[in-house]
């Protein structure tokens, strides 16, 4: 006979848990010790192992609240006919007071009523919540002190830890979120799509002054992780990066597209068009980054360290060749997007990732010479952020725009020349 898998009583003043999720899926074989589901209670919330062998069946769908002693799923024996649920999931019926161990097969011992595991990983006791916390922060979870029961770590201990981590001698510490990029389209224009990825420390919206020489095609911008209305994600390489923008660009399920990029954008479109050759039509770079190591970090680093618009405005007026293009009304809509702490931390864990010790710790100049799609490299010559002369490192089949008196933001400098020489591509 099935083997019935019960909620456990895993504190005095317990009546029921809630099944958070499972580890096991329905219909896989256990053996008997395996982290079999997660529980949640008032309290606290742990792992629970399997009580036997078997194949796991009926499980109590995840959310679903048991009260203890009460069965979450079945253990049948190699072979044995599962046939009818032996029983109901109770979800509101009172628990006893001193639950029995249920019946199980003679060759089976009978669960215990409290099957809690330590994490397979380290000896630290810990709920499953304060693991994924400390987990998605790089947080150590041996290094913090549990404050729960019998010492183990709750979420509120990995919050605590991140407070006091994210004080101002170390910004890179932030509070990371899950999700895919955010997309935006314009309405109208036919043909092949055009796709714009913008560059560090900016969003969709820096491609508003030349979207109007590019509004005959459908118009897709890409915001990049911890950037406009994208969910601040844990980025640990520049690889990383790419595997993020290059998934929201084969989500967008195109035969081709045009890829206009600029700086950080700039790299990543031309990752994207040396690893999805078969599904770029052409490639426009805007002063773009990996075509040698060198990069303003302490421009970079201002951008990301600035909490007021006095202290952003000096850095914001580096981009441009005319300073008088950055006036305080722009200093304060552009501060009213990077007001939220975690954002302006998730970038500076960025920045440290791509432009350590303000470096460019990756290069694509391998990428840029095996092109086979159209490109064009467009830069200004009075560039503060990353030196125009990168731009003479491009293979001889690749197009060179290089304009006097522009810096490191051509798409608003000189909008219309860029958006005509954008045009002719698409």
């Amino acid at each position: 006979m099935p083997v019935e898998v019960i909620m456990p009583k895993v504190d005095m003043d317990m009546a029921s848990g809630k099944i958070m999720s499972w580890h096991i899926a329905e219909g896989d074989s256990v053996t008997k010790g395996d982290p079999l589901f997660d529980i949640e209670t008032d309290k606290a919330a742990m792992e629970v192992e399997a009580p036997a062998d078997g194949i796991l069946h009926f499980t109590a769908p995840e959310g679903t609240e048991i009260a203890i002693g009460k069965p979450c799923a079945w253990l049948y024996a190699e072979g044995e006919e599962v046939g009818e649920q032996p029983a109901p999931f109770d979800a509101d019926a009172a628990p006893d007071p001193d639950p029995a161990p249920a019946p199980v097969a003679p060759e089976a011992e009978a669960p215990t009523p409290e099957t809690l595991i330590p994490a397979p990983t380290d000896k630290t006791r810990a709920t499953p919540r304060a693991r994924q916390m400390a987990r998605d922060n790089g947080v150590d979870i041996a290094t913090l002190t549990g404050t729960g029961p019998r010492g183990r770590v709750q979420a509120d201990d990995v919050e605590t830890a991140l407070t006091r981590t994210s004080a101002p001698a170390t910004p890179h510490v932030f509070r990371a979120e899950t999700g895919a990029l955010s997309i935006t389209r314009s309405k109208g224009g036919t043909g092949t799509p055009v796709v714009l990825i913008h560059g560090f420390a900016s969003d969709a919206t820096s491609w508003a002054a030349i979207e109007r020489h590019l509004k005959h095609r459908p118009l897709i911008r890409i915001d990049l992780p911890g950037h406009g209305k994208s969910p601040k994600l844990r980025i640990n390489s520049f690889a990383d990066l790419v595997a993020e923008v290059r998934r929201a660009f084969d989500d967008l399920h195109l035969e081709a597209a045009h890829l206009v990029g600029h700086s950080l954008g700039g790299a990543l479109a031309l990752a994207l068009a040396d690893t999805r050759p078969r599904s770029v039509a052409s490639l426009s770079l805007i002063a773009p980054a990996g075509l040698g190591p060198d990069v303003n970090g302490t421009a970079l680093n201002g951008i990301c360290a600035a909490t007021r618009e006095n202290s952003l405005g000096p850095w914001l007026r580096q981009l441009v060749a005319d300073e008088d293009l950055i006036t305080d009304a722009y200093v304060r809509l552009a501060m009213a997007g990077r007001a939220d702490p975690n954002l302006r931390a998730a970038q500076s864990a960025l920045a440290d990732v791509l432009f350590p010790d303000g470096v460019q710790a990756f290069d694509l100049r391998a990428a840029l010479s095996r092109l086979e799609v159209p490109a064009k490299i467009i830069w200004g010559k009075q560039d503060a952020i990353i030196p125009w002369a990168h731009a003479l490192r491009a293979p001889g089949q690749v197009g060179l725009h290089l304009f006097d008196g522009i810096g490191h933001m051509p798409q608003i400098e000189a909008a219309d020349e860029v958006g005509k020489i954008i045009g002719t591509y698409v």
